[in-house]
């Protein structure tokens, strides 16, 4: 009988994952330590073990990529991860910046049927209360066609879909402006010699203008409507 898999393990393929999911680029051994606070030397020691097991492909000094295998155990746990936060800010009244540490404990511990209860008893959400898309019990991944705010032109118009959740003091500053999921933003313009952009936000009638600095800029995601549709990716 084949073991459960350790939660680092469950830990290194779900931040692989997340690391490419917004972007194609993939992720190194640097990257991965200071994601997972720790020594190169662990990571190392940890990526030879994935691949042993057949869940990355990897060379030295080169990139750390999912295998098939790898990706399916990845989308096990970002479902996890995000449905159980989901729940605790929809049920438990956490704020959004409270709950992806309570997350990782628990993603953990809880099993498949308990997540597949979870599921149902939120109305199978498709994404989590930072916009990030929810996988399907069958590994089906719906992704938003949405940009970074920083990447945008002055006159985009759009509808905010994502917000990072990597800086938990960031999520407090936004949630004090009001800035959040599904609000409407317009680039106004930016200002000279390097300065803030200016943006429009749009929200239950109210039109308020923001000087958003570039690591507000750089964690905020951005839909057109006249954008393709949400592309539906699979296992």
């Amino acid at each position: 009988m084949k073991s459960a898999p350790s939660s680092s393990i469950e830990d290194y393929v779900k931040v692989i994952y997340s690391f490419t999911e917004w972007q194609d680029k993939p992720i190194t051994s640097s990257q991965l330590a200071a994601r997972l606070g720790v020594a190169n030397s662990s990571v190392s020691e940890m990526v030879r073990k994935l691949k042993d097991q057949g869940l990355v492909d990897h060379r030295p000094y080169g990139a750390v990529r999912l295998t098939d295998a790898g990706r399916d155990l990845a989308l096990t746990m970002v479902r996890r991860h995000r449905l159980l936060e989901t729940f605790l800010v929809n049920e438990l009244g956490y704020r959004w910046d409270e709950v992806h540490d309570e997350a990782e404990q628990l993603e953990h511990a809880v099993s498949d049927l308990f997540v597949s209860r979870l599921a149902a008893k939120l109305g199978h959400p498709d994404r989590d209360p930072h916009g990030d898309p929810i996988p399907s019990a069958s590994g089906q991944v719906s992704r938003p066609d949405a940009h970074r705010l920083s990447d945008l032109d002055p006159g985009h118009e759009g509808r905010i879909t994502r917000i990072s959740d990597d800086n938990p003091d960031l999520l407090r500053y936004l949630a004090t402006e009001h800035i959040v999921l599904d609000a409407d933003v317009q680039i106004v313009r930016r200002k000279p010699f390097g300065g803030p952009l200016v943006v429009r936000i749009r929200q239950g009638g109210e039109e308020r203008d923001f000087d958003v600095a570039d690591e507000v800029a750089d964690s905020l995601w951005v839909h057109s409507e006249h954008s393709h549709p949400g592309c539906t990716l699979g296992r």
